[in-house]
């Protein structure tokens, strides 16, 4: 038949079967089938290769009679010049079909970024990890490359690290090593997972050895260090005063909850959710630490006005932090104090910088170690130090420190106790001073 609208609209399906076939006596192979739920799908049956093929081009009513016949000429078109309309359909919906796999694969590797990667690498792999490396690694990772962290990780390249790195080690190559043992790390992880395929940080170099830090405060230091803490207040003044006492490492102090503590101020507990090597570490504290805690009032959340679990905390939810701002201002206490011993009150008074600072080329974890090489000079066992400080490896190693499992806590307390009357015998205002067999701190 001719294929007319009016001929199409009255065309229907036999009783008693499932579809019928009307062709088109104007365009060779053009047809239309009606089903018995009155559907009509315009199509174009040819052969190619001796086979009988057949072109589907949609439902009538969705394309117009002209429309259908338009495309029935050009497929017939196709099919004189030896081609073959459906298979070239049915590869074009192929590969329509893969591009968009393609791309739903590319958005999921591109929704990746740095950032997100940190994030899953902390939940994951670090889970299980002490507190402070799950916080601090990732932290570090997202501070150092923070103009990177919306890059899909995948294309982070070893050039692109390689320049991050050698910035940062100009200033601290120790920080750049960390940084590279961090990121090959997370993205190690990553491969393994098939998250990403290449990482980045293997292949960098850090110039230079490593060197240990060496530096311990001298008596006088340390006596300019605690006067100085002493005039600060609340927060960093307590802080740096029992990191000094305490001897323990700057994020447990800043982290300090007052449930760690028994009620008599004489022990500190730090769980293993917050220590460096992931072990309870009890810590005992001296009577000036315990003075300090005596001293120190409970603080509220700012928002809900609720008691912080925190000892200290500006915000009453979250540990204190700005430890570069606070040490600036304890130096800079410092240098008062030393510009009024050497009668330079012009220069105090004008708030000049002083040429030389006081204490120079120190860091707060330096007390550590100044703590633990006065112990020495103080007749204490390098193993009874080790254990205050809370190290995994010291002077007992090896085999024997698989079988030796005493913690030597009387001897710990003995030794802090020491710490204590060293640190106040070294200091000569503020109001302290030690007194024969015990060590108090003095009311003003």
């Amino acid at each position: 038949m001719k294929f007319t609208k009016p001929g199409i609209d009255a065309l229907t399906c036999p009783p008693g079967k499932r579809d019928v076939m009307f062709t088109d006596s104007e365009v060779k192979g053009f047809a239309i089938r009606v089903n018995a739920t009155g559907s009509k799908t315009f199509l174009f049956n040819y052969r190619f290769a001796g086979k009988p093929r057949r072109l589907i081009f949609g439902q009538y009513g969705e394309l117009t009679l002209a429309q259908a016949r338009k495309l029935a000429e050009a497929a017939r078109g196709k099919v004189l010049a030896g081609g073959d309309p459906a298979g070239d359909k049915k590869a074009a919906a192929h590969a329509f079909q893969q591009q968009a796999i393609e791309e739903a694969k590319q958005a999921a590797v591109n929704a990746l970024t740095f950032q997100v990667l940190t994030e899953r690498w902390a939940s994951n792999a670090l889970r299980d990890s002490s507190e402070s490396h799950s916080t601090e690694a990732p932290r570090r990772l997202r501070f150092n490359f923070a103009d990177m962290l919306d890059r899909p990780a995948h294309a982070l390249t070893v050039a692109e690290v390689q320049n991050r790195l050698d910035e940062v080690a100009e200033k601290h190559p120790t920080t750049a090593r960390r940084l590279q043992a961090y990121g090959r790390a997370m993205y190690g992880w990553a491969v393994k997972r098939q998250l990403v395929e290449e990482n980045p940080f293997t292949n960098v170099v850090i110039e230079g050895r490593e060197v240990s830090r060496d530096r311990v405060l001298t008596d006088a230091e340390l006596g300019a260090v605690w006067r100085a803490a002493c005039q600060m207040p609340y927060a960093f003044g307590p802080f740096f005063r029992l990191l000094v006492l305490t001897l323990q490492r700057r994020s447990e102090v800043a982290g300090m909850r007052w449930d760690e503590i028994t009620p008599d101020l004489t022990t500190w507990t730090i769980p293993a959710g917050r220590t460096k090597n992931g072990k309870e570490h009890i810590v005992h504290l001296s009577e000036p630490a315990r003075q300090v805690l005596a001293s120190l009032h409970r603080q509220t959340d700012s928002k809900t006005g609720a008691i912080s679990p925190l000892v200290f905390t500006n915000t009453g939810r979250t540990p204190i932090s700005g430890f570069s701002d606070g040490k600036e201002r304890l130096v800079a206490l410092m240098a008062q104090e030393q510009w009024a011993e050497n009668g330079d009150r012009e220069q105090k008074n004008a708030g000049k910088k002083p040429s030389a600072l006081p204490v120079s080329g120190w860091r707060l974890h330096d007390l550590r170690r100044t703590g633990v090489t006065t112990m020495a000079r103080l007749g204490i066992g390098p193993h009874v130090a080790d254990k205050v400080l809370n190290h995994t490896e010291g002077a007992i190693s090896g085999v024997a420190a698989v079988y030796q499992r005493h913690e030597f806590l009387k001897e710990r307390a003995a030794a802090l106790d020491a710490w204590a009357g060293h640190v106040l015998s070294v200091t000569s205002a503020a109001g302290i001073e030690p007194t024969a067999g015990n060590v108090v701190l003095l009311r003003r």
